[in-house]
């Protein structure tokens, strides 16, 4: 069963948008929540992924990390698996 993806953003972050086209390249549905409209969502991804950049980045209940954590991932061909909840 595919994990759902979820990735925290801000509207100027190139990272942010070279994560979310390596994931809609790859045709992986993410929701994006972007931290510029939702700032009171900040402080929670904070605390949760224990950085303060973004993009953050979850597949289910599993932290990625950034843009370079999510494309190393890919790389390493964990992505796929990962979402597939194969991991």
């Amino acid at each position: 069963m595919a994990q759902p993806v979820t990735v925290y953003s801000t509207s100027i972050c190139p990272y942010c948008v070279r994560a979310k086209q390596l994931l809609t390249q790859k045709g992986i549905a993410f929701e994006e929540i972007n931290l510029d409209k939702h700032p009171e969502q900040r402080m929670d991804v904070m605390k949760r992924s224990g950085r303060r950049t973004v993009p953050q980045i979850w597949v289910g209940e599993t932290h990625v990390g950034g843009f370079d954590d999510l494309w190393a991932l890919d790389r390493a061909g964990k992505l796929d698996p990962l979402v597939a909840g194969e991991a």
